[in-house]
């Protein structure tokens, strides 16, 4: 099972000496994968409720910076040669998706074919309100833009018509190095993401699980495969645990996961990096953990 890296975007990991430290650190430590989140907005008291605490409130701080994913992720891109890149997530009914097209594909070629767009629903109707989109119906509005996503990234000249998006005959380039394909994670824990996971992803991004949780998500996307008559291994699981440490590793390897992702905040001194990931690096991917 390979281990990911969820650290970069956010307070001091938004900071380019630090991105720098960090993304060199973990390629240089056999970290598959570096994770970035987003939020374009964040309300001081919000009526929403975060789905991924116990008490419905997300952790960061409202004044914390929060760098955009895609940018965060291309300069990760540039201090780096090997290591994976993927959103985790893009909020993608909040953006318009022919501009996301180009600008996912722009940061697939940039480093190499290394990138994966992860996406989710969201789940702040104050960010979506803020942005001029309607809360209701994002989830039917993110698997019409997954829709023209692919139709962008595959066809050229692209048509597409539907409830949200239209466009006709454009062409968006560059296209995605991979066959017109840019593989697609799709973030969330409840069914409907892992139906969405199944129906128009190459992957389910779990956050803030339970370990003793994973077993039963997983369940359920492959019986949503099984259903669909997909296979299971065409997908790649990753999952964040709200409670890991590495004695859950065996049991999610056995549950059908590919990837764990630690959840962690660098140190505010980039020089402090190194040896923070070396910590990282001994705990999560020790022999027989």
């Amino acid at each position: 099972m390979r281990v990911g890296l969820h650290a970069l975007g956010i307070g001091d990991g938004a900071r380019p000496e630090v991105i720098r430290a960090v993304a060199t650190a973990a390629e240089a430590h056999g970290f598959a994968r570096l994770w970035c989140g987003e939020h374009v907005v964040l309300v001081d008291a919000p009526a929403s409720r975060y789905p991924y605490s116990a008490d419905g409130r997300i952790a960061v701080p409202a004044d914390a910076d929060w760098l955009d994913p895609l940018l965060a992720l291309t300069f990760a891109a540039a201090v780096t040669s090997r290591i994976e890149l993927a959103t985790g997530v893009l909020l993608l009914p909040e953006h318009n998706p022919v501009l996301i097209a180009k600008q996912a594909a722009t940061l697939d070629r940039l480093s190499a074919g290394r990138f994966s767009l992860g996406v989710g629903a969201g789940w702040s109707a104050e960010e979506f309100a803020a942005l001029g989109v309607p809360f209701a119906g994002r989830g039917r509005r993110t698997e019409e833009y997954l829709a023209a996503l692919r139709t962008l990234w595959a066809e050229d000249p692209a048509s597409y018509a539907g409830e949200f998006v239209h466009f006709d005959a454009i062409r968006v380039n560059p296209k995605p190095l991979r066959g017109g394909r840019l593989p697609v994670v799709v973030g969330g824990n409840s069914d409907a993401a892992l139906r969405r996971a199944v129906a128009l992803g190459d992957g389910w991004y779990g956050f803030a699980l339970p370990a003793a949780d994973v077993p039963a998500r997983v369940a359920v996307l492959a019986d949503e495969c099984a259903r669909r008559g997909r296979a299971f291994d065409e997908l790649t699981v990753a999952v964040a645990l709200s409670d890991g440490t590495p004695d859950h590793l065996p049991a999610l390897d056995a549950a059908g996961v590919t990837e764990l992702v630690v959840v962690a905040a660098p140190p505010p001194a980039p020089d402090a990096a190194a040896a923070w990931i070396a910590e990282l690096a001994r705990t999560w991917m020790r022999p027989g953990a």
